[in-house]
């Protein structure tokens, strides 16, 4: 956590108030209430690349009145939540599906006559933000809640499988003038998060599981089997809250296409969603290497980088870096601009700039400046301004968007970027734990680009290149999906269609499938698009017969996908006739079971005939939060009351006005004060970084005293091993690509565009003096580069580079990825380690 040290303050106020009242209260909030949530115990269960997940909420009402226990927390934004229960002593109460204002009335009337009950309910703003309320909770009484819900596993750029439960909730920002009263979140620092969390996961496939990597501490991994294909894995004991849990997972020969049928429920309809069988197919795009190995340098790059309070310290000095990164990265020939936001924004030129030695100079100056400074998360404007600006002809524009995605209009942005997605490409990147997955995945579906998520110890550069990459690769058009089916059977697909593939990167279809088939029964499905003018297809072929002990993991899945999209459509028709979109949401959810934006799960307990006498004193579960703590007022009341916060470090106000006592306000004053006091001496700077600063935008390095101090030798070292016929540029930026896979091979996916940028330029130069120069500086630098690997690599690149003169038009240069593969490759093999660290 960025303030860990800043909390010493309010853990020693924390402490004095348990250690005086745990023994009659127990568990207590920083405003001094007891907390009835007593521990989470959570179940995953992985099968291939879907994830059931249970979650078990404890909670015991300790105090002596009835409770209204109220926990506002997250879920991945792509969840479908399938079941909510609760059991109270022998007695199971299963909620049901239904309109979210009928829900609520429903509620409140059952809290109203002294009955329990129980609404669960998805934030009208954000779909990654539920609200829990556990009504008349009697004095001396447990409750244990019950959730599931089932979810897609991301692909991550290294082939493995992230899985990540949300633990921490930062507040979000809620912009001046929007129609949304904001989420309601009571947040305590991590370190003081008043229950325990317990968490197993069982996973299971087809393939053999390679290892299983985590950002948290676990115990070892355990194979139920000889062939590894089941295994299971604990979170170790004392889990502190302070980032979210991830898990990675690890298959041999992963990410194979696949289709799954998984059979109706046999109390449905036959004809309806759930009492047909249902189609999952999972495509990875295999693009044909011919086309791959072209890569076009035109395009206009936009990067938005979130400048808020909650982005300080690393955050907000890992995006400058990356942005030294891509910058340097960039093609000559593209356009680029950097806009900065928090509750204002600014941009570093006016519009688009062509992407030269002087912009790329200026750019950098004025994002060494950057700090987290601008207050707020106003994401919305600064995408305004963005779409407004006209596009560049024949530069497709490339949108990449950093932030830590504490907005509280999330819908409102997706819904943006949907709008413009026909004008461009969004890639998104979710910065720190807490970061809101419905908004980075929103905006990178809706964008037809890709979303990263970046958390923990992660680095940032490596994701956001392999973005880059995929931004460089020619847009994919033209896509569409067809079925070959027995005739007595026909499709209805539930997904949205394709707006974007990549190398690699899975594209998951559901489909519903109606009328009668024979066990033996198979079915072909053919994905078709074209790719830089050239028409590709892949084609998938399966069996008709349903898959056993999948449940109805599938259609709920696919009732999710469909819902989220008629959720959209309503969006964009709102203030026009509807057509009944929202009554077709509540219908579907109702059916399937799968909570939606208009509905919510309830659970009153007719059972118990014993009213619950005297009013309500409602509890609000704090929250782990990184940044900002949060309070609700303690008045026993059941009035949804608006949000309090405190600022802390330049976080916003979401209030016009707090109360608190003068104890609180010393504890905030002195809270601040040592955040200020704990801000950490800038580090020194990373040496891959300090080198790649020194490249210009053309790729090539020039002979200086900087670059002989990055290369860690002195000038005079370098200047006197110079060969007498290599010019000063070429001998500098053949001793940098050396350095490079000499010493930073660890770093390849952060280095490996501008490496193939600088080798482009050498093959330019026609440069004779190659050969002495990888001689000279094998000898200066301490590694062993076959003096044949960088001849051959320059000859071909040069040959390659006057075939596409002839061909293309300057804005569309193509430097060939397999020469340039095949150069690293062999720099890769030719090197050996140095024989010092520098």
């Amino acid at each position: 956590m960025a303030h860990d040290s800043s909390f010493g303050v309010l853990s020693a106020i924390f402490l004095y108030f348990t250690g005086t009242m745990v023994n009659s209260y127990g568990l207590l909030t920083l405003q001094r209430e007891p907390v009835p949530l007593k521990s989470i115990e959570v179940e995953l269960e992985v099968r291939d690349h879907v994830a059931t997940v249970v979650s078990t909420l404890n909670y015991e009402n300790k105090e002596d009145k009835p409770l209204e226990a109220v926990f506002v927390f997250p879920l991945p934004g792509d969840a479908a939540v399938c079941h909510f229960s609760a059991q109270i002593g022998q007695t199971q109460i299963v909620a049901e599906v239904k309109e979210k204002q009928k829900a609520r009335e429903e509620y409140d009337d059952a809290l109203s006559s002294g009955q329990q009950a129980f609404l669960l309910e998805e934030s009208d703003e954000s779909p990654d933000i539920f609200s829990l309320s556990v009504g008349s909770l009697p004095p001396g009484e447990s409750a244990s809640i019950r959730l599931e819900y089932v979810t897609e596993l991301a692909v991550q750029a290294d082939d493995g499988l992230r899985f990540c439960l949300p633990a921490v909730l930062n507040p979000r920002y809620q912009p001046q003038g929007s129609k949304g009263a904001g989420v309601q979140v009571t947040s305590v620092p991590a370190s003081l998060v008043p229950y325990s969390l317990s968490f197993s996961a069982r996973i299971s496939s087809p393939r053999p599981i390679s290892k299983v990597e985590s950002n948290c501490s676990l115990d070892p991994l355990q194979y139920l089997n000889t062939d590894q294909t089941q295994a299971t894995v604990k979170l170790a004991a004392g889990h502190k809250f302070d980032r979210d849990v991830e898990l990675l997972i690890y298959y041999k020969d992963a990410h194979q296409p696949t289709a799954v049928v998984e059979a109706g429920q046999a109390s449905a309809e036959p004809g309806s969603l759930m009492g047909d069988p249902v189609v999952m197919v999972s495509l990875y795009p295999e693009f044909p290497q011919s086309v791959m190995s072209s890569m076009v340098s035109c395009g206009e790059f936009v990067f938005l980088l979130d400048r808020s309070g909650s982005m300080s310290n690393t955050r907000i000095r890992s995006a400058k870096d990356t942005l030294l990164l891509l910058l340097k990265s960039l093609p000559m020939g593209c356009y680029f601009n950097i806009y900065s936001f928090g509750s204002r924004y600014e941009h570093i030129f006016p519009k688009s700039v062509e992407y030269s030695q002087q912009t790329m100079e200026e750019a950098l100056k004025k994002v060494e400046q950057m700090e987290a400074d601008l207050g707020g998360t106003e994401i919305l404007q600064p995408l305004k301004h963005i779409y407004s600006q006209p596009c560049i002809q024949n530069q497709p524009r490339q949108l990449f968007v950093f932030t830590d995605g504490e907005v509280g209009n999330t819908k409102e942005v997706i819904d943006l970027v949907k709008k413009n997605s026909g004008s461009h490409r969004c890639f998104s990147f979710g910065i720190g734990e807490g970061a809101s997955s419905a908004l980075i995945n929103g905006m990178a579906k809706e964008g037809g680009g890709h979303a990263q998520f970046i958390t923990g110890t992660d680095r940032m550069q490596p994701k956001v290149m392999q973005s880059l990459r995929f931004a460089l690769q020619p847009a994919v058009v033209d896509i569409s999906v067809t079925w070959d089916l027995p005739k007595e059977v026909s499709v209805t697909v539930l997904s949205p269609p394709i707006t974007a593939l990549f190398q690699g990167q899975r594209s998951l279809i559901y489909a519903q499938l109606t009328g009668q088939s024979s066990e033996a029964a198979e079915g072909w499905v053919t994905l078709k698009y074209s790719l830089a003018g050239h028409p590709s297809e892949n084609q998938l072929h399966f069996s008709l017969r349903p898959a056993e002990d999948t449940g109805l993991t599938v259609h709920r899945l696919g009732a999710r996908t469909l819902i989220r999209s008629l959720e959209m459509e309503e969006r964009d028709r709102r203030g026009q006739q509807d057509g009944g979109v929202k009554e077709k949401v509540v219908q579907l959810s109702v059916q399937s079971g799968v909570s939606s934006s208009f509905t919510a799960f309830i659970a009153v307990n007719k059972d118990n005939n014993e009213v619950i006498q005297g009013p309500l004193v409602r509890r609000n579960i704090p929250t782990p939060g990184t940044f900002s703590i949060f309070m609700t007022s303690g008045q026993p009341t059941r009035k949804r009351r608006e949000l309090r916060t405190v600022p802390v470090s330049g976080s916003p106000v979401m209030c016009e006005e707090m109360e608190t006592d003068g104890l609180m306000m010393m504890m905030m004053e002195e809270e601040n004060q040592s955040i200020k006091s704990a801000v950490p001496e800038q580090p020194p700077r990373d040496p891959l970084l300090q080198l790649v600063s020194l490249q210009e935008a053309s790729g090539c390095w020039l002979l200086d005293p900087a670059l002989a101090a990055a290369l860690g030798k002195t000038n005079e070292e370098v200047e006197k091993s110079k060969p007498e016929k290599a010019s000063s540029e070429v001998w500098a930026t053949i001793l940098a690509l050396i350095w490079l896979h000499g010493f930073k091979m660890d770093a390849k996916d952060e280095w490996e565009l501008l490496a193939a940028k600088a080798a482009s330029w050498l093959s330019a130069q026609n440069a004779p003096s190659v050969t002495e120069c990888v001689e000279a500086g094998n000898r200066l630098l301490g590694c062993s580069v076959q003096k044949t690997a960088l001849e051959v690599f320059i000859k071909l690149t040069t040959s390659l580079r006057l075939l596409h003169r002839s061909r293309f038009t300057p804005y569309f240069i193509h430097i060939n990825l397999c020469i340039v593969q095949l150069y690293l490759m062999c720099l890769i093999l030719c090197c050996m380690c140095p024989k010092s660290a520098l």
